[in-house]
Order: C-alpha cells, then sequence, then structure tokens
C-alpha cells in the first residue's frame, strides 16, 4: 500500500543522516504518510549515529502520546514504517530521498553519487543542506532536472517552513510538486532562488553577528541582548539563547565567513563565535524567569541597531531578487519565529525604517543601505505585503488566503484585501472566472480574528465594525464573473460567511468538521452576513440550530443540507477551477441566494438546547434571524449589524471574548446573560 499525490506515487522515502535534523525529518515522513502505508528509510553509516537517532525519534513520538498529538495506534504505525538501518541497499526503490548529512560539499557529492545509482530516474533526490547551493552540491549529479535543496527548519518535525530551492536546472514540475506536496502534508514551502545561505538563514546569523558585535564592544551583555531583541524585533527568543537551542554555532561560524565573499563584505565571525566554538561552550543567556536588569539607555540604543540590522539584512534579501517579499515575511515569521520585516517596517513607517538602516550602515562600514528600503523609505510609502496570493490558471484567477501562523484568520485588513483582489480579477478581460481557497488543509478561514473583535468597545464600534465586513462581503457577492469556493478545510466564523458570499461552494470529502458560526461561544453573533445568507441557502431551521448551538457540521451534512455543491476526494482547487469555467462558459447554470424575504417565518424559533451559552446574546441572536428573515436579503444584513452591535454592549461579549483570549477556544465563558 502507498499513495499517489498529484500523479506521483510515494512508496518509500529515504533520509540520509541520522545526526541532528535527519532523525526529525524522519518523524515528519512517517507521521504524514504512515497511514498510507508508505515506508521511511533512515541511512547512516554509523551504528552509533543510527542508535541515538531511533531513540529520539521514538522519545519524541512517546511524548506526542502522552501530550495527545498521537494516539497508541498511530504511534505503532509510525514506529512500523520507519527503519534506521546503515544498509545503503535500504534506498533502492525510493521515489524521494532527502539527505541530511554534514554541511561538507565533498560528503554530500559522495553520497548522491551513491544514492543515484539505487533509485529510479524519476525519483526526487534532495539535500536539506543549509548553506550550500543546490549546483554545488549535485555538480556530478548524472540528472540534476530531478535534484535540489529543501531547506528544514529547527525543530524539522513541528517547524512549519520549508525552503525549496532549485538549481537553474531543476525541472519547474518538480518544484511545482514539491510545492504542493508539502502544503498537503501540513508545512508551509516557499520557494527561494539559489544563493548560498538561502533566504532565511543570512538573517538568523546575520541578527546574531549584529548581536555579537554589539555584547563584544561592551554596549550590553549577552543577557540584556537576548532580553531586548524579544520586545524590539519580536524574537521568542533571543540569538544567543537560539544559538544554544539549535547547536548552531559551527555551522554559524563557517556561513558568516562564507557570507564575506557570497554577500557583502559586512558579513564575518565575529572573534567571539570564533571563541566559543574552540572552547565548546555555550552562550550565558537568561535562565527562565530571571530579571535582567536593562538601563533605559542601553534598551533603546540596542533595540534601534538591532531594528537597523534587521532591516538592512531583509531588503539586501529582496533586493537580490531571491524570495517575495509576502513568502519572505511569512517565512521570517515561521522559521524565526520573530516580527516580520517588511510588516514591521510598514507599521513603524518606512521612513523611519531607513532611518534605522541608514544609522547601522553608517557605523558598520560594508553594511549597504538596501534599494528597495530606499525607494519606500524616502516617501514613507508601505510595502506591498499581501495575505490574499493569486495565480491565474486557464483563464480562471484563483485566490488563495495564506495566513498560516493564524490557520487563515481574517481581521479588517484581509477583508479589504479580499474585496481589492476579487475586483481586480472581475475586472481583469483575461480572467473568465475566479476561485477562492484557503491555504493548507486545515482550514479555509478559521474564522474572524479574535484580535480584530477584541477591539471593539462600544455598540456603535460593533455596529460600524459589522457593516464594514458586511461591505466587503456584499461587494465579492456582488461580482459579475463567478466565485467557486473551495473549502480545503474549517469554515469557521467569518470564514464561512465569505464562503457563503461565493457563487458556489465545494467541499473536501471526509471532513468531520467543515463548517460553523461558532460566534455564541464567544459571547457574540456573526456580524458579516451569516444570519441571513445562512437560512437562505440551508433554510430556516437548521440554520437557527447551527448558528444557536454553535455546532459545526460535517462535509457530508453540509452536502445534505445543500451548503456545498460537491464534496471532491481528490485535488480540491483543480476541481473548483473546473467547476469555474464550467460556470463561466454557461454549461452549469450559475445559482442565485434568494433576496426577498423568506416565507412563512414562524413567529418563533424551535426550542434548542444552548448549555451554558449566554441567553441575552441568544435572544439578540434570534431577533436578527427572524427579522432578518422576514426583509430583503440586503435590508436584512443591515439589520444583522445593528444586532451586533447591540451584541457589543452586552457583559457577556466581553466576557467572552476575554476568555477567548486568556484560555482559548475549548474553555467555557463564564456568562452572567446580560
Amino acid at each position: 500500500m502507498s499513495v499517489r499525490h498529484r500523479g506521483r506515487a510515494i512508496e518509500k522515502i529515504a533520509v540520509i543522516g541520522s545526526g541532528q535534523i535527519g532523525p526529525d525529518i524522519a518523524l515528519f515522513f512517517t507521521k504524514v504518510f504512515a497511514p498510507y502505508g508508505t515506508k521511511t528509510v533512515v541511512v547512516d553509516v554509523s551504528e552509533e549515529a543510527l542508535a541515538r537517532g531511533r531513540a529520539k525519534l521514538e522519545k519524541k513520538i512517546a511524548k506526542g502520546v502522552e501530550t495527545g498529538a498521537f494516539t497508541p495506534g498511530q504511534q505503532s504505525a509510525m514506529l512500523e514504517h520507519v527503519t534506521f538501518t546503515s544498509d545503503y541497499d535500504a534506498v533502492r526503490g525510493a521515489n524521494w530521498v532527502v539527505e541530511a548529512a554534514t554541511e561538507d560539499r565533498a560528503l554530500k557529492g559522495r553520497i548522491f553519487a551513491q544514492v543515484e545509482d539505487l533509485v529510479a530516474d524519476d525519483a526526487i533526490l534532495a539535500s536539506n543542506s543549509s548553506h550550500l547551493e543546490p549546483e554545488v552540491i549535485f555538480a556530478q549529479a548524472r540528472r540534476k532536472e530531478r535534484t535540489l535543496v529543501i531547506h528544514y527548519f529547527f525543530p524539522a518535525e513541528r517547524n512549519l517552513m520549508v525552503e525549496i530551492v532549485p538549481s537553474a536546472d531543476t525541472d519547474p514540475a518538480v518544484v511545482d510538486w514539491l510545492m504542493a506536496t508539502y502544503e498537503w502534508m501540513g508545512k508551509v514551502p516557499i520557494p527561494v532562488k539559489s544563493r548560498y545561505g538561502y533566504a532565511l538563514d543570512p538573517v538568523f546569523e546575520g541578527l546574531f553577528q549584529a548581536s555579537a558585535l554589539l555584547a563584544e564592544s561592551g554596549v550590553a551583555t549577552t543577557k540584556q541582548i537576548d532580553v531586548i531583541a524579544t520586545k524590539a524585533l519580536g524574537m521568542t527568543v533571543g540569538s544567543f539563547t537560539a544559538m544554544n537551542l539549535t547547536g548552531g554555532n559551527p555551522i554559524s561560524n563557517v556561513g558568516l565567513d562564507n557570507y564575506t565573499s557570497k554577500i557583502h563584505s559586512w558579513f564575518r565571525s565575529p572573534a567571539s563565535l570564533k571563541q566559543h566554538v574552540a572552547d565548546g561552550t555555550p552562550w550565558d543567556t537568561p535562565k527562565r524567569g530571571e530579571q535582567v536588569e536593562v538601563p533605559e539607555q542601553v534598551r533603546q540604543s540596542v533595540t534601534d541597531d538591532l531594528r537597523g540590522a534587521y532591516f538592512g539584512l531583509c531588503g539586501e534579501i529582496v533586493d537580490a531578487g531571491l524570495v517575495s517579499i509576502a513568502d519572505f515575511d511569512m517565512g521570517l515569521a515561521l522559521a524565526l519565529d520573530m516580527r516580520p520585516a517588511f510588516q514591521f517596517m510598514n507599521d513603524l513607517g518606512t521612513g523611519e525604517a531607513l532611518r534605522l538602516v541608514r544609522a547601522y550602515a553608517a557605523e558598520h562600514p560594508g553594511f549597504p543601505v538596501p534599494r528597495c528600503i530606499e525607494e519606500h523609505g524616502a516617501s514613507n510609502t508601505p510595502f506591498d505585503v499581501p495575505a490574499v496570493i493569486r495565480k491565474d490558471v486557464d483563464g480562471v484567477a484563483v485566490l488563495t488566503i495564506r495566513r498560516p501562523k493564524v490557520l487563515n484568520a481574517l481581521d479588517q485588513g484581509v477583508f479589504d484585501e479580499l474585496q481589492q483582489r476579487v475586483e481586480a480579477a472581475d475586472a481583469d478581460p483575461a480572467v473568465r472566472a475566479i476561485v477562492l481557497t484557503g491555504f493548507g488543509r486545515k482550514a479555509f478561514v478559521s474564522g474572524a480574528d479574535v484580535r480584530f473583535l477584541a477591539k471593539i468597545d462600544s455598540a456603535a464600534m460593533g455596529q460600524a465594525t459589522a457593516a464594514r465586513s458586511q461591505a466587503n462581503l456584499n461587494a465579492i457577492e456582488a461580482a459579475h464573473k463567478p466565485i467557486v469556493c473551495a473549502m480545503n478545510g474549517l469554515a469557521f466564523g467569518g470564514g464561512l460567511e465569505l464562503a457563503m458570499a461565493c457563487t458556489v461552494r465545494v467541499a473536501q470529502a471526509g471532513l468531520g468538521v467543515l463548517a460553523g458560526q461558532p460566534e455564541a461561544n464567544l459571547g457574540i453573533i456573526p456580524g458579516a452576513g451569516g444570519t441571513q445568507r445562512l437560512p437562505r441557502l440551508i433554510g430556516l431551521a437548521p440554520a437557527a440550530r447551527m448558528l444557536r448551538t454553535a455546532r459545526p457540521i460535517s462535509s457530508e451534512q453540509a452536502l445534505e443540507f445543500g451548503l456545498v455543491a460537491e464534496l471532491v476526494d481528490g485535488d480540491l482547487v483543480a476541481r473548483a477551477i473546473e467547476l469555474a469555467g464550467e460556470l463561466a462558459d454557461g454549461k452549469r447554470q450559475r445559482p442565485q441566494i434568494r433576496r426577498a424575504p423568506l416565507e412563512q417565518v414562524p413567529a418563533q424559533l424551535e426550542e434548542v438546547e444552548i448549555g451554558h451559552l449566554s441567553r441575552a446574546v441568544d435572544a439578540i441572536l434570534c431577533k436578527a434571524i427572524l427579522e432578518g428573515a422576514k426583509m430583503q436579503l440586503a435590508d436584512g444584513i443591515a439589520f444583522e449589524a445593528k444586532c451586533f452591535g447591540e451584541v457589543c454592549a452586552t457583559k457577556d461579549m466581553r466576557i467572552g471574548v476575554d476568555n477567548f483570549l486568556a484560555n482559548g477556544p475549548r474553555a467555557k465563558a463564564p456568562f452572567v446573560h446580560t
């Protein structure tokens, strides 16, 4: 048994190297592919390394069972489908090879010379290098078109980010397959052009260099710099702590010295790093709970220094054309767990960002002021950092909401951007239809970003907020060209409201949880048309039950209710593109939502058990459903905004939102029903 994805069989995956990262890559593969019967083989010439790697993998899986991430059944399957061996013949028949050996050009070359003789001509050969260019690693490969770098980040089994780095010889179809397959597997891949160090490590290591230079100059201690960095750059941990956690001293020592000739002359391995590599000692970093005193003057100086270095490092990557700004910002957030540079500069003001970079460059010979920051900063204009990515396929504009860190949740900025992207595609003569989907396999849109809702402080602000979101979705609904919503995962709250504004919906088959309006759990009601469109699409009684109980429905129930037109077992977006073309060409009738009042609206809704949910909010919700159903759709949606504002004046709204932010979505809010 094995799996095929987008026309390619995945029967066996080989990971070469059982050192620091190889077992983690193997853990990720066996987690994804064991249910399909695909084997993962880890090969290393060292029996000791194999034993350590196996023990590491088993320990992490056992920990996953303890935390509930895996069931005992999943544990058994994962262990059954992974093998650790010193026999290179075990690679034979692998469809996909990921080498994760030491960062040594000659060693990698020898490994692939041996592996290439064992696998089929169409097998993908990838190196998990962190620095070396694919052209260097695969210089002697016979079939360079199937070779490239796939760069994982620490910890490889959990960090979502992977850099996909092809050479000039790599077949674009291989890159496309890997991009789609990693997304299907739950990772977030970004394509990066080939250059030593790729896009993200020069930032990680460059910030470490900037931090080390500060410490060496006596401006602040390593502890102080790490504490300041977490606030100055939104980092989870500072550079010295990160270096200790990843064991990155030796690799960064080599990488920084190579960047001098590969990128620009500011880069170099600091003397303190060379000493720590020679001594094998960790950096002095803050202990858990330790209070580190930082004088305000030191804090401001280090903050400005680190921000200037960070923005400058990131601007150089974009100037070099290695990666798009949208991909880069996403990579910084996910791989390095820090505030994305270009959105950060927008928030700070690009003029201020330019000042900080210029100041850093003036103090550090060889550090360039990037052209992109000069251009935007001179006029203080923001960078375009889209959350909605457009790709045209056969005359169909495919719009993908891509906010993986928050499961594609919507805030007002994304609502506005969605309207802009749809209107641009609708006006484009080269486009005949539109497909709207979400990134990844977990969520289409998980709902509205609760931080966005938490800012509402009055009935008037609540009504205005709802009215603005409604205007966005009304504009999407009014598009002249058909819009097919490909519901690739959870469609909750604002996500379901967005889907209902589309012409037609298709969903991934087999999802036990697909769609819901869970607003009542937060002490609010839908505010972007949910109380009006849902009854018109599936009927008043089932819609009222969904809205009042906040319980979601499955893919199959969504099809039964008529919420979705089709369920798709395979490539959802491909089917959505096909369906969009059928609608555009008139081969399939374009459905229209009912705009007139509903018939036979009852005086009151049937009794449902709402449990702990707010009775005060439920009363307003019932009013919105019943009164809106008696109106024209446009009037009902406007009435919903008024009701949303009314809810925002209740105590229970604040209780529900605060509870969500403090305790997460599973914790029941202690509503007081007022």
